[in-house]
């Protein structure tokens, strides 16, 4: 039989029972920890731990019959991986509402109900991820706009990030980002040869010709501009390292990532030094034991290294830390900061483990596919992740400033928990399409 030209593909099995087993033990591994935490705040599991595992188990087996039926021949690890990120994340949730008290883990589960279901949307009905490049540059208006209107609403924080409207919040720079990874995609995919091969040579850099370059950085700048007025520096980075990630990808060029670092570190000082609020964590990270030698207690980074070192190697047990004491610790990216106290440094390391196996699968998804815009748009989603558990796990640990970000799946936020799951969502289905045998090929 002859192949089709391009590149081979395989013809193996599906995986999706894999999956499936895959999917059950994260469901089995939530609901264990959610018990535990009854085990050790009561001496009893929880009374509702038998409807926290079926809702969980529910918005599991739907998100997998979406893949088996929509995607069948995409990458098995993706969504397990999503699955218990976020079961981890209910539970952690859930201990610390047992501890203000709260009611943030129902309605987390909501949110994730949401995420699950646009999950599903998105499968259903893209059934090529090619279709989204005909929309970048309404895209990017979208995004624009979305991060322009937290302008008109009052600060939260010290940051304005958040649009409220009643009770309800959300943070439409989580969905922003998907927007602005699909523009830089599709603007990249097409103008990529001009980038790497033409332009004039600057000492060992070739800078490309302006009017190729001019577009992306003047909406990059937009972006940027935006948040620094908005005072959100955790966004302003996540946007910036994607921008240079997404560059080099297209480019090859290495010369992309020290032009970016430069202008990052610019930017950061700039930032640091003009806006007070930026400023004050600046001085934390600098210092972060500082101000209990002033008298005024532990700040939130030196409460977040103690919870840390009390943690030890194996943890205290979820439910026996004391890592609530720390101020909107499941709002923030101090939820970390629980994690390490209670599950100890194996159980931290497994969580990163487990967001760089996501990473990597987005990566390799991307390298399979054979079209530009694809190969971008997975790398530069897979990215995104990891940027932002980077910039959320460096400022915890003090290796730099704090941002306030949520740690994706994991911490409270609904915005956050959503977007995230539309991300798995993209790259399940060009996973299957990297993955999918050419037409005329056997299963």
């Amino acid at each position: 039989m002859t192949r089709t030209a391009g590149r081979p593909r395989r013809t193996g099995p599906t995986r999706r029972n894999t999956e499936l087993a895959l999917v059950l033990a994260a469901v089995l591994t939530a609901v264990l920890g959610y018990a535990e935490v009854g085990l050790n705040l009561d001496g009893t599991v929880p009374a509702d731990a038998a409807e926290y595992g079926g809702a969980l188990g529910v918005l599991a087996l739907l998100a997998h019959g979406a893949v088996r039926w929509r995607a069948p021949y995409a990458d098995p690890l993706p969504l397990p991986i999503a699955v218990l990120l976020n079961g981890l994340g209910l539970v952690v949730i859930y201990r610390l509402d047992r501890a203000t008290p709260g009611s943030a883990a129902p309605t987390q589960l909501l949110w994730s109900t949401l995420g699950v279901g646009l999950f599903v949307l998105v499968l259903l009905l893209l059934r090529d991820h090619k279709r989204l490049q005909r929309y970048a540059y309404i895209g990017a208006l979208v995004a624009l706009v979305l991060l322009v209107l937290p302008i008109f609403f009052p600060p939260v924080y010290g940051s304005r990030i958040w649009i409220t409207f009643g009770p309800f919040s959300f943070q439409p720079s989580e969905f922003a980002k998907v927007l602005l990874a699909v523009f830089f995609a599709a603007y990249l995919a097409v103008h990529r040869d001009a980038l790497a091969l033409t332009g004039r040579r600057v000492w060992r850099l070739r800078l490309p010709p302006g009017r190729v370059l001019a577009p992306v950085l003047a909406i990059w700048a937009a972006f940027v501009g935006v948040l620094v007025l908005e005072t959100d520096l955790g966004t302003s980075l996540l946007f910036f390292g994607l921008f240079v990630v997404m560059l080099y990808v297209a480019t090859a060029r290495t010369g992309w990532i020290a032009i970016g670092l430069f202008l990052a570190a610019v930017a950061a000082v700039g930032v640091g030094r003009l806006s007070p609020h930026v400023h004050s964590r600046v001085g934390d990270w600098l210092d972060p034991l500082g101000s209990i030698a002033a008298g005024h207690g532990a700040n939130q980074i030196a409460q977040s290294l103690f919870a840390f070192a009390w943690g030890g190697e194996l943890g205290a047990g979820l439910g026996s830390g004391h890592s609530a004491l720390i101020g909107f610790a499941a709002k923030s990216d101090f939820i970390l900061a629980t994690i390490g106290e209670e599950l100890g440094l194996t159980g931290l390391v497994a969580v990163f483990l487990l967001y760089a196996l996501l990473v990597s699968r987005g990566f390799r998804a991307g390298i399979a596919l054979r079209d530009p815009f694809g190969r971008l748009l997975a790398i530069g989603l897979a990215a995104l992740v990891g940027l932002q558990v980077f910039v959320v796990a460096g400022g915890v640990l003090a290796l730099i400033p704090l941002t306030g970000m949520t740690l994706p799946f994991v911490a409270q936020g609904g915005s956050s928990v959503v977007t995230n799951w539309v991300i798995v969502a993209l790259l399940v289905r060009m996973s299957d399409i990297a993955r999918r045998p050419a037409p005329g090929e056997g299963r």
